[in-house]
């Protein structure tokens, strides 16, 4: 990856996602933005090194080609100065999301919940729920800039 420096100082830092499945994608980032299980928060180059865990939500890169958004469904993130790596369970590009997967997982969860049946896991059908419109919101951002 290229280093952009100023007087010094760097201006951007390296991104890695990795999920299950391996080393997901690769960024050189300005500002990164991500859900974490406290708050959101943001980094910017040469951040003070910290671990935190993440939720259901959307990770933004900022880089020099423009803005990157991801749905992730929790994980950890790790800053160390310069580098940032997130380990998510699932990481989708909002312009990678599969629509109708994500309205019929939707609509599966939103069944279930309805359904009121002692069977049912509700927690999980709630986290499948939040996954789902998580990754449709991402995708709307996404075709929205």
């Amino acid at each position: 990856m290229v280093e952009i420096r100023t007087q010094g100082r760097t201006e951007t830092f390296a991104v890695t996602i990795v999920t299950p499945g391996g080393v997901k994608e690769e960024y050189n980032v300005r500002h990164l933005r991500a859900p974490g299980s406290e708050g959101d928060f943001g980094v910017l180059p040469g951040h003070i090194p910290f671990m935190t865990t993440l939720r259901v939500g959307e990770l933004q890169l900022d880089t020099a080609q423009g803005r990157q958004r991801y749905a992730i469904s929790g994980g950890y993130a790790e800053v160390l100065g310069e580098r940032v790596t997130i380990l998510a369970e699932t990481a989708e590009r909002g312009d990678k999301v599969d629509l109708d997967r994500a309205e019929a997982a939707r609509k599966r969860a939103l069944d279930r919940l309805a359904a009121h049946t002692p069977d049912i896991d509700t927690a999980r059908a709630k986290a499948a729920l939040a996954r789902a419109i998580n990754r449709l919101q991402i995708h709307s951002n996404y075709q929205q800039g």
